[in-house]
């Protein structure tokens, strides 16, 4: 029997799924993917990844926020949509939420205050938050660092940083998750030299699918899946120096930890 994996972060509401969301969760089943976390993006999208969750109990679970990209959306009404959604045992963190200087597809004064309230939320229910930083390190890290000590944890997904910003938020006790952005030989060296430090309690590991493909899979189209998880974990054990199946083992435990889906799963 192959051991699991916990696909901590997958965008399954995207329109890329549209056509065939039920085969692409059955071909991450069968690749050992046993469980799934449905991000939410938006108040509406997180309400769209909660009733799938609900569609599949044993297998999915979802999280209910807004992702920075989205920040100008989270008005008052948006969060009161939020605060009821994420009660649900359902959802099992608050976010995608955090920062994103990048792109700036919303204002940076809108994407700090949007952070800050869904910490708040976060806190404020007693859930972990799933987080979301790009180029935007000193904000985000003030921001979370002010909420910290109310939180009862949290992910930094799709880690792509450098030493010090992973130093930072292990110190943070933090979790940092790691996509197919690892096996990019252009711009994920650095990564790759990274993984070893991470604690085994601390690590998990994601497709953030249909996004970040991993460069070095020979597949059809550009569309990734969790199906592809299994390379993903194969690629951060070799790079960490483990054994596949104690990575996978790890990864899952810490998921199931931080998320509670003991609760949900058993």
């Amino acid at each position: 029997m192959k051991p699991l994996l916990v696909d901590i972060g997958v965008n399954l509401t995207s329109k890329q799924f549209r056509g065939d969301l039920e085969q692409v969760i059955e071909r991450a089943l069968a690749a050992g993917v046993s469980h799934m976390i449905v991000t939410g993006l938006t108040a509406e999208l997180s309400q769209a990844a909660l009733a799938l969750a609900r569609t599949r109990p044993r297998v999915l679970c979802s999280t209910a926020g807004v992702h920075p990209h989205n920040a100008r959306t989270l008005d008052r009404y948006a969060l009161e949509q939020l605060r009821h959604l994420a009660r649900a045992p359902e959802v099992v963190a608050v976010g995608e939420c955090g920062l994103d200087y990048d792109r700036d597809f919303s204002p940076r004064p809108q994407q700090r205050e949007a952070f800050a309230a869904q910490l708040e939320l976060a806190a404020e229910l007693g859930k972990p938050v799933f987080l979301h930083q790009r180029s935007a390190r000193d904000d985000f890290l003030a921001i979370l660092s002010n909420a910290r000590s109310r939180l009862v944890g949290g992910v930094v997904h799709c880690f792509t940083g450098n030493e010090e910003e992973l130093s930072a938020y292990l110190e943070l006790g933090l979790c940092i998750g790691i996509t197919g952005f690892v096996c990019d030989e252009r711009r994920g060296t650095h990564l790759q030299r990274l993984v070893a430090r991470i604690p085994a309690d601390r690590l998990m590991v994601e497709t953030d699918a249909p996004f970040l493909l991993p460069r070095d899979l020979e597949t059809r189209g550009r569309r990734n899946e969790p199906a592809y998880l299994p390379h993903v974990a194969r690629s951060v054990a070799r790079f960490a120096g483990k054994d596949l199946a104690r990575l996978q083992s790890e990864t899952s435990e810490t998921a199931f930890r931080l998320f509670g889906l003991a609760a949900r799963f058993g």
